[in-house]
């Protein structure tokens, strides 16, 4: 497999971002609280303001998009925590190190900004993402909320926080 790049999109990105997004949608309905018919039918100016709202980064290989995260605020009363969302990796290329590369990008920015914790929510019955995140060091906390996708068993989300500073059992209430 080739490299992997992963790069910020900026608002001008926006039409890329759209593509993948809508991509990511389609191939996986069951993942996102959005539908691909929902989204396609946004204006640009819908879609700008999106890349406005939030950091995307869209990982690379070869000469196209081969997955995408969004960084955005996490809702926490201090601005300390940043929140992952939207992760999505085209089926061909799961299990070779881009959602990895996706996710050091996000928690590399929010350090940058000044943050002191990432969090990601993942659906509770859904091993593989918990392993995934608790492989990337995020930790789990007592955050628990409905899953916002449709989920047949009433199946919650927990909150996973990953410390961004040299402290990695800091607490932080999210």
């Amino acid at each position: 497999m080739s490299d992997v790049t992963v790069r910020p999109l900026g608002e001008d990105d926006w039409e890329q971002f759209k593509a993948i997004r809508l991509a990511a949608l389609t191939e996986s309905p069951e993942a996102f609280v959005a539908s691909a018919e929902q989204e396609q039918a946004f204006d640009q100016e819908t879609w700008r303001a999106r890349m406005r709202r939030s950091t995307r980064f869209v990982a690379e290989q070869g000469d196209g998009p081969v997955g995408v995260v969004s960084l955005g605020e996490s809702g926490d009363d201090e601005g300390r925590v940043a929140e992952i969302f939207g992760l999505w990796v085209r089926p061909e290329a799961r299990g070779s190190g881009v959602a990895t590369k996706l996710v050091e990008a996000c928690a590399e920015r929010a350090r940058r900004d000044g943050r002191s914790h990432v969090d990601y929510w993942v659906g509770t019955d859904n091993g593989r993402a918990v392993a995934f995140a608790s492989g990337m060091g995020f930790r789990p906390t007592d955050s628990r909320r409905p899953m916002r996708v449709a989920s047949d068993d009433g199946e919650d989300e927990l909150a996973m926080i990953l410390a961004l500073g040299a402290d990695r059992g800091g607490n932080v209430t999210l």
